[in-house]
């Protein structure tokens, strides 16, 4: 089956899991824009929050309230992507670059749903992504020293298409650590955010509540509480 007909068809199952009236939580990437162009068509009345840009235009296009984040303290459920999920629905986000917003909204939601197809979905969290940091400037050399003692391999991102560094858009930069092996999530995430400097990490731990696995033989559920 292909890609885009199985982001469609996980788009499809979350719809299902959104009640009328209520103010849920979007992520970046193509099948969140397929969910939003579902809610539009179903006419189902909600409120968005979001942390990408190229969301909320999608959002503003297909006739969606967006909300400012910082207006609210509660989302009553959000949508995402990843690069990887494992067993214990924790998760690795590498590619945007705006996962610190992202964990906001996380955070901040009764239900926070990972939309994947199974390719994404693995026993452990591997070393086939790196991890991204978000930092302050002035921290860039203390962090990649820190990193490295973690035995991560640190990398400070920067585009093509612009001169220097890449720049959030909190005014930080963004670094990539690839380790060879991810044998302790949590304990890996609670010494990168221990480092003075680091704002967010890409690694989500005990934030996902779901994840909806589609692939050749359908879609199936995995709760956080199963």
């Amino acid at each position: 089956m292909k890609e885009y007909n199985l982001k469609k068809i996980c788009a499809k199952e979350a719809l299902k899991q959104i009640k009328p009236n209520s103010i849920i939580g979007l992520g970046g990437g193509s099948t969140i824009a397929y969910l939003v162009q579902y809610i539009n068509e179903e006419n189902i009345n909600v409120k968005v929050v979001t942390p990408s840009i190229k969301t909320k235009a999608l959002c503003f296009n297909n006739g969606l309230e967006v909300l400012h984040t910082s207006l609210i303290d509660e989302i009553d459920i959000a949508f995402d992507g990843c690069d990887e999920v494992d067993e214990n629905l924790n998760a690795i986000k590498s590619g945007g670059g705006i996962h610190t917003k992202e964990k906001l909204i996380a955070s901040m939601s009764k239900e926070y749903i990972l939309l994947i197809d199974d390719s994404k979905y693995v026993n452990t969290l591997t070393n086939k992504y790196p991890i991204v940091l978000e930092i302050i400037e002035d921290s860039l050399s203390y962090v990649q020293k820190e990193v490295k003692k973690l035995g991560g391999n640190p990398e400070t991102r920067s585009s093509i298409a612009k001169d220097g560094y890449t720049i959030t858009e909190g005014g930080n930069l963004l670094i990539d650590v690839t380790f060879e092996d991810i044998q302790d999530a949590y304990g890996l995430e609670k010494n990168l955010k221990s480092i003075c400097g680091v704002i967010d990490t890409s690694l989500f731990i005990d934030k996902v509540t779901k994840v909806l696995i589609t692939g050749k033989d359908g879609t199936r559920i995995i709760s956080k509480n199963k």
